[in-house]
């Protein structure tokens, strides 16, 4: 394994054995610049073009809002705007990010935002969410989900992926399920795909449509 193979190993793994927000955030601030090229170039990242996709089979682009959460550098952006969506906002935790993800020029607005907890974003605002890379170790967890539901419409859709070391860890499965139940979304698809090639992971890609109104 060549020395840039290794940085970019090391600067991943510190990324998803992070103690804490704080020093995810500085390892982020650090790798942003660099992110596109280690990431979906030289490791294989592939979930955002899936997704994207995801949501493009279900939702005509036509007059629809989409939030990606958790957009990082705006590599979801980019695929969301070459299947046709044209008004895109972004949240994300690392201002080093969102930096690059505005060089992109695919969203309408980029805004810090912590999705552990409530995101400033209007009840029902969204046709839309997609959120990939987020719910992975190190990360978000499970309990965000229903704050992604609030901010779609009722009837709208949200696509995200689950990196699988965390769908085994974390009780994703009991509160998807539990979500479904209180009538909040129901189940699409659920897939299991690739993640990061170079490393051979696998991620679930979920796609739910919230409940009409």
């Amino acid at each position: 394994m060549g020395q840039a193979a290794m940085n970019r190993r090391s600067i991943h793994e510190r990324v998803l054995t992070a103690a804490n927000a704080d020093e995810l955030a500085a390892v982020y601030a650090v790798w942003a610049t660099s992110y596109d090229d280690d990431l979906a170039g030289e490791m294989g990242y592939c979930a955002h073009r899936i997704v994207a996709q995801a949501l493009r089979d279900v939702l005509e682009p036509d007059d629809t809002r989409v939030l990606d959460a958790g957009c990082g550098t705006g590599l979801v952006g980019v695929e969301l705007q070459r299947l046709g969506y044209g008004e895109i906002d972004g949240v994300d935790y690392s201002a080093e990010m969102l930096a690059e993800a505005e060089k992109k020029a695919v969203y309408a607005r980029l805004e810090v935002a912590d999705l552990t907890g409530a995101i400033d974003v209007p009840t029902d605002h969204y046709d839309a969410v997609t959120c990939v890379g987020t719910f992975t170790l190190g990360h978000v967890g499970p309990s965000a989900l229903g704050e992604l539901i609030r901010v779609t419409r009722p009837g709208g859709y949200v696509c995200f992926s689950v990196r699988d070391e965390a769908w085994e860890r974390d009780p994703y499965s009991d509160r998807l399920q539990a979500l479904v139940d209180a009538d909040r979304w129901s189940e699409v698809s659920v897939e299991v795909v690739p993640y990061i090639e170079e490393e051979g992971s696998t991620c679930h890609v979920c796609l739910y449509r919230v409940a009409p109104a």
